[in-house]
C-alpha cells in the first residue's frame, strides 16, 4: 500500500478538526441528485452527503487509496451504496451530460492535467448542474508566501503524490468554461502555512 494511502487521514486529522470538516460539510451540504467525486481518496467526504444525493459515484484511480475507500463505503449507512470507479478525473468513463453535482476537494492540486480534468467535469455535467470545490492554490497575495511555494514546490510534488503548491485553480475552472457562482478565499488552519491558502465554492455549466 503507497505511504500516501497509509498517513493520509491521520496526517489530515488536525486539519480537519481545526475546519476542514466544516468546510467539507457546508459545501456538500449542496449536492443533489446524481453526484460524482473526483479522486474520492479514503473516503473523507461520504458522512457530509445530504439525503437529495439519489446517486453517489466515487471515481479514485489510485488503487492503495481505492482499497480504503471500499472499506468507507461498506461501513456507511447510506440508504443506496455509493459506486466506487477505477478513473481518472481527466478521463471520466461516463456519457456527456450524466450527473447533476460534481465534487472535488484537495483534487485539482495533484491531477496530472488540471485543464483537461475541469473540461471532464464541464462534459459529465448536465445543464445547469453544479460543481462543488474545495482546492489549495498559488498565494497571489502574499508574494512571500507564493515564493517560498515555488521554492518547496519540486520536492513537495515528490513527497505527496504529486501535490502542485501554485495551481491557480479559479481561473483553471472559468478557461473550462464553467461559471463561478460562489467562492470564498481562506486559511487551511493547522496545514503547512504553504498549502493554508485555498478556495472553495461552487461554479455552475451552461
Amino acid at each position: 500500500m503507497s505511504l500516501m494511502a497509509m498517513v493520509y487521514d491521520r496526517m489530515m486529522a488536525g486539519v480537519e478538526e481545526a475546519g476542514l470538516s466544516q468546510w467539507r460539510a457546508e459545501l456538500l451540504g449542496e449536492a443533489f441528485g446524481a453526484t460524482l467525486e473526483l479522486g474520492a481518496g479514503t473516503g473523507r467526504n461520504l458522512s457530509f452527503y445530504p439525503d437529495g444525493v439519489t446517486r453517489l459515484v466515487l471515481a479514485e484511480p489510485d488503487r492503495a487509496m481505492r482499497t480504503r475507500l471500499h472499506r468507507a463505503v461498506v461501513s456507511t449507512e447510506r440508504p443506496l451504496a455509493p459506486e466506487v470507479v477505477d478513473a481518472p478525473a481527466e478521463a471520466l468513463p461516463f456519457d456527456d451530460a450524466s450527473f447533476d453535482t460534481v465534487v472535488a476537494t484537495l483534487v485539482l492540486c495533484s491531477v496530472g492535467d488540471p485543464g483537461r480534468a475541469l473540461d471532464e467535469v464541464r462534459r459529465v455535467l448536465r445543464p445547469e448542474g453544479r460543481f462543488l470545490f474545495i482546492e489549495h492554490v498559488a498565494a497571489d497575495d502574499r508574494p512571500p508566501r507564493l515564493r517560498w511555494q515555488r521554492r518547496i514546490e519540486p520536492l513537495w510534488r515528490a513527497v505527496a503524490g504529486n501535490c502542485h503548491l501554485t495551481r491557480r485553480t479559479e481561473t483553471a475552472i472559468a478557461a473550462a468554461g464553467l461559471t463561478v457562482e460562489h467562492l470564498e478565499r481562506a486559511s487551511m488552519r493547522k496545514a503547512p502555512s504553504f498549502v493554508r491558502p485555498t478556495i472553495r465554492g461552487t461554479a455552475r455549466a451552461a
